[in-house]
């Protein structure tokens, strides 16, 4: 269990692993918190908007909706890589969900599966209290593609929080793995995402990986030299070269 970052550590924290932030209106002081509890915190959950473009969707993320206030993340993941800060403290994207995995999320021990247990989120624990929570600009079809510079921010931001609060990346879940009536995020494995973060926390917050060089095409090969002809060589040239004036002038 942890106590949440402030703002100020959240955004230091953030920056520190290269993310590129982008902060809206008051999202310092913009929350829940009024609703219920914010924290202790045990990890962070992964979400997909089921929206499409960027500012559209850091409206929504920030405002809400019908039924549903926002803010409803603490931070948006757009295509093109930045994060979007739109509230700090209680925010409603995690809803109820399964108290056994908030177990294992605390105990770190579901390494022996693909995906921790659940069961839905009916009357279920309490996620917004327990989990920060990350918006992924996305459709959600599994169709709509995941850019890399959204991918890699996704996994930047999740570092930043472990190694902030010096957690594994197995604090890292899907919000598929918090509630089993959710399917987001749709489009990546979370064991891929978790064992990228697991990579990044190897190295200090200011790594990037080293893209790989492009295939260089190898030189020819050098022609072996062309021997000089010899002597009988040349004469029969020479021979040939008579004979054809010879046939010419004819």
């Amino acid at each position: 269990m942890a106590t949440p970052l402030s703002a100020a550590a959240v955004l230091a924290a953030l920056k520190a692993e290269g993310v590129r932030v982008v902060e809206v209106g008051n999202w310092r002081t913009h929350n829940r918190n009024s609703k219920g509890a914010w924290g202790p915190l045990n990890g962070s959950i992964v979400h997909h908007t089921v929206t499409k473009g960027t500012s559209s969707t850091v409206a929504t993320v920030r405002d809400g909706y019908s039924g549903l206030p926002g803010p409803l993340c603490h931070g948006m993941i757009a295509k093109d890589g930045r994060v979007h800060m739109v509230g700090w403290g209680r925010t409603n994207h995690a809803g109820g969900g399964d108290p056994r995995v908030l177990e294992q999320v605390i105990a770190e021990s579901y390494g022996t599966r693909p995906t921790p247990p659940t069961k839905g989120n009916a009357n279920g624990t309490d996620g917004n209290a327990r989990f920060y929570g990350w918006e992924c600009e996305n459709l959600g079809d599994g169709k709509d593609p995941w850019p890399k510079a959204q991918y890699d921010a996704i996994v930047r931001v999740q570092a930043a929080l472990c190694r902030a609060h010096k957690w594994a990346a197995k604090s890292v879940i899907g919000h598929l793995e918090w509630s089993s009536d959710k399917i987001d995020p749709r489009g990546f494995a979370m064991t891929a995402l978790r064992a990228d973060v697991a990579e990044r926390l190897k190295h200090p917050a200011s790594w990037s990986p080293t893209p790989p060089k492009p295939p260089t095409t190898p030189a020819p090969a050098p022609k072996p030299p062309t021997k000089p002809p010899t002597v009988e060589q040349q004469i029969a040239a020479l021979d040939k070269r008579v004979t054809a004036l010879e046939k010419r002038t004819s």
